[in-house]
């Protein structure tokens, strides 16, 4: 017998805000000579090119955005684990550090990457990776919960 019930829906909360994180723009970075946006997938360059002006990408980040689609695959396998709920666990807190290690590579990616660039962040967009990490650890609790709960209806049998 396992009990799904508020971890899944935790789980499926951060599978979703972290795969808005990924294709969202999570900052501009305004250069002397052009503006770059920059997303999971890398620094992208804004506007119409006009008068001879670079458009396309300018660096693609890969790094990044495997880590973001980790984000989002290990929350959606995690709910999946629920017949093995310690290998659940795990997953959780394996899904919690991968949200916290993407949220700090946004912010580096963001701020130190780019010479003479000013940053503008994305505030409703770096919050995913905090908002995904509170499900997440809100998940781990709820199966810890079950877990417990599970081991107390054997001891009685």
């Amino acid at each position: 017998m396992q009990i799904q019930r508020w971890q899944s829906v935790m789980l499926l909360i951060a599978a979703a805000v972290m795969a808005c994180f990924t294709f969202c723009t999570v900052c501009q970075i305004a250069t002397p000579t052009e503006t770059l946006s920059l997303s999971s997938l890398g620094y992208h360059y804004e506007g119409i090119p006009t008068d001879g002006a670079p458009s396309g990408w300018f660096q693609h980040t890969w790094y990044f955005f495997i880590l973001s689609l980790l984000c989002i695959a290990f929350p959606l396998t995690a709910i999946f684990l629920y017949k093995n709920l310690r290998l659940q666990k795990r997953v959780t807190a394996v899904s919690i550090l991968f949200a916290m290690a993407d949220f700090c590579v946004a912010v580096i990616l963001g701020s130190n990457v780019i010479e003479n660039g000013e940053a503008s962040f994305n505030y409703s967009v770096m919050s995913a990776p905090v908002i995904a990490a509170i499900a997440l650890w809100l998940a781990w609790c709820y199966i810890s919960r079950d877990q417990k709960l599970l081991a107390s209806v054997d001891r009685i049998r």
